[in-house]
């Protein structure tokens, strides 16, 4: 068979293990896709490249980013986004924009970035995106979500991060995953930031505040952060220990939780 048939062959095969979710038969799908690719000199792209080998290689790549970001291998998806790159700088007479997924993949990259705090990278991809843009346009919703999620988590506003983590505007089911990773380091934010604003928090207001399901699990979370329920309140460390530092923060601190913490009481009057 040629390498060619093979290959579309392969793809299509990898096409129906993302849709059923069968991810364990994908590796040696993805390792046969790249060895075609490799025969058709097209696993990096050249002048000489053929459209229809382009085509072809940036979907085995991307079919290789998804299925990565499906088994959580976030360091494999890196290596693939970065494989990319060659392929979304092409212009568009070269290799189209439609049919692939360019703007998906960014985003996911970016939002991989908000989940490491990497901030910095973060900023860096943007302003490639504004400079050059290649295949993934600004507007577009997959870009667009983490930009929000960052704008929001850089205010303080994290009712807002958790609403679009849960909300309608979670433009895939893979940027969902993400919010495994996001809301927990917002939750310990939040916590250590209620440290050192107050001495103590009801606990009724606790399960909203810190983004749990129920207060069971505020009370496995508390005593993972060493603190103390008594008489249906949390009490947070004496704060007469903090450092001079730390008191230093307090009021900041204080002023970023407030809109969560009133949220949290909105929460609960409606439940």
């Amino acid at each position: 068979m040629p390498a060619q048939d093979e290959l579309r062959s392969t793809l299509d095969q990898l096409h129906t293990h993302l849709q059923k979710q069968t991810y364990n038969q994908t590796t040696p799908l993805l390792s046969r896709a790249k060895l075609a690719l490799l025969h058709l000199n097209a696993l990096i792209p050249t002048p000489d490249t053929p459209r229809a080998h382009l085509l072809l290689a940036r979907e085995t790549l991307e079919l290789g980013a998804l299925l990565a970001i499906r088994q959580r291998a976030h360091d494999t998806f890196t290596r693939y986004f970065q494989q990319l790159q060659p392929f979304y700088a092409l212009p568009e007479s070269v290799l189209p924009a439609a049919g692939g997924h360019a703007s998906k993949i960014t985003g996911l990259y970016l939002l991989q970035l908000l989940s490491q705090s990497d901030y910095l990278s973060f900023h860096m991809l943007l302003e490639t995106l504004e400079s050059e843009g290649g295949g993934v346009r600004m507007g577009d919703k997959e870009v667009q979500y983490p930009v929000r999620l960052e704008q929001a988590l850089m205010e303080g506003s994290y009712d807002r991060v958790w609403g679009e983590t849960k909300g309608s505007g979670v433009p895939d089911d893979e940027f969902r995953m993400f919010s495994e990773v996001l809301i927990p380091s917002i939750r310990h934010e939040i916590a250590s930031c209620s440290e050192r604003a107050y001495a103590s928090v009801p606990m009724a207001n606790a399960k909203n505040l810190f983004f749990l399901d129920s207060e069971g699990a505020v009370a496995q979370f508390a005593k993972e952060r060493g603190w103390s329920i008594q008489d249906g309140r949390i009490y947070f460390p004496n704060q007469e220990e903090l450092t001079a530092g730390d008191k230093d923060i307090m009021s900041t601190s204080g002023t970023v939780i407030e809109n969560t913490l009133g949220y949290a009481r909105e929460l609960e009057t409606i439940v």
